[in-house]
């Protein structure tokens, strides 16, 4: 078993003894310098920890500024548990200017992401990421963010364990967690190993199977938005397997996503610790399929995407504001119920980077076809996103976040 290890910082220790007058010149001179090394050093510090005014700033307002010095802020290679779906430069991506854009926000500055912070704050609590595979690719975002801070030799682990992948820093007797629940109520996609069904049902009221699992996280993190994009789902009133069940064919993704969202709502209500729990939802994540969007003829979409969208306010034609409208809905409701969710609208930031999807570049569980790997564009997967990359920078708002509950 890997040994512990813990980092202590030394502090520099200097004693002067000068009869001279030339000594006393100096001595002035030191402390000038220490003067202003100290305020370099708060200067870091503003980057590294979240202050006051990031409270009142809207951090998902901005624009992406390539940075080349100080992005990205791990390697891929430094993460051992990098699943191979987010795993882009492993798998044959050769320009990286991708990873190189930082996320500035109109307003202020986003910290620095300091991982011995958060696991501080995290100390013997549970952060939960739950929803479908946009939240797993952040999990592992948050993931390989806290493992390349430390020694490879840190004690840590993952653990997959039916519906969750559960990370642990054990010196912080801290817990990062994703659960696999990609509609948020029961429904015959919930098994993490074998979730690729088309003929999709849900039971629209049955969300305990789910929950129960959450009720001891410290804070959660939700998201739910691809999986309700099919034409037509099914309604389930009964349970599985039941032969008196009624099943009905929806059509309506915007009514089926407001009674699933009702569902989610009235657990939290009424089953949340409202003193302990800190709540978060993530709004949706763009997806990059129609190159017209941006200008490119037809029939293209993220394949072959080297640069972001710069145009100020770009929003792509996937991206469905009926549906935030109605997450925003429950949210606010909520609010008026006196339980507060924090509702993460990274949608706009992440709509200008049609460059940095995963692409051709990750593994595929069902290996190409001849003919799709001479057209690649038709395998392209323009969901999911490369790390290092955007959900780095989601992470850092939750983060500025937590630092602030």
């Amino acid at each position: 078993m890997a040994s512990t290890h813990k980092l202590i910082l030394g502090r520099w220790k200097i004693i002067y003894s000068f009869p001279s007058i030339a000594g006393l010149f100096f001595i002035a001179y030191v402390i000038g310098a220490l003067y202003l090394r100290g305020d370099s050093q708060r200067v870091l510090e503003n980057q590294k920890m979240p202050n006051d005014s990031i409270l009142h700033c809207n951090l998902f307002s901005g624009k992406w500024v390539y940075d080349n010095i100080s992005y990205p802020l791990y390697k891929g290679n430094q993460c051992s548990l990098m699943e191979e779906d987010f795993a882009c430069e492993k798998y044959g991506r050769k320009d990286l200017n991708y990873q190189k854009w930082r996320w500035q926000p109109y307003d202020c500055d986003l910290p620095r992401f300091n991982a011995t912070a958060l696991l501080e704050k995290l100390l013997g609590k549970k952060l939960t990421f739950v929803g479908d595979s946009l939240n797993r690719n952040q999990f592992m975002s948050m993931v390989c963010l806290i493992e390349s801070s430390f020694p490879p030799s840190s004690f840590k682990s993952l653990i997959f364990k039916e519906n969750s992948i559960i990370f642990k820093a054990t010196d912080y007797n801290a817990t990062i967690e994703f659960y696999w629940s990609p509609l948020l109520v029961e429904s015959n996609c919930d098994y993490m190993a074998s979730h690729g069904v088309r003929d999709r049902i849900f039971r629209v009221h049955a969300i305990e199977k789910h929950a129960r699992k959450w009720t001891d996280a410290d804070i959660l993190v939700f998201d739910s938005y691809m999986w309700w994009l099919l034409p037509k789902m099914k309604l389930l009133w009964g349970s599985f397997g039941n032969s008196d069940a009624i099943y009905k064919e929806v059509g309506m993704r915007h009514r089926r996503y407001e009674m699933a969202l009702n569902t989610w709502s009235d657990w939290l209500e009424f089953h949340v610790n409202r003193t302990r729990t800190k709540l978060f939802f993530m709004s949706l994540s763009p997806y990059h399929s129609v190159s017209e969007d941006w200008g490119v003829d037809k029939g293209g979409n993220c394949y072959g995407e080297t640069e972001p969208i710069l145009k100020e306010g770009y929003r792509g034609s996937d991206t469905d504001l009926g549906m935030m409208q109605i997450v925003e809905s429950r949210i606010q409701k909520l609010k008026t119920r006196g339980l507060k969710v924090e509702y993460m609208n990274i949608t706009q930031l992440s709509d200008y980077r049609k460059d940095a999807h995963t692409s051709i570049y990750r593994l595929f569980w069902v290996p190409p076809t001849e003919e799709q790997l001479a057209h690649p564009q038709n395998y392209s997967d323009c969901v999911h996103w490369c790390l290092p990359g955007v959900p780095d920078v989601w992470n850092i708002i939750l983060y500025s976040y937590i630092m602030h509950s």
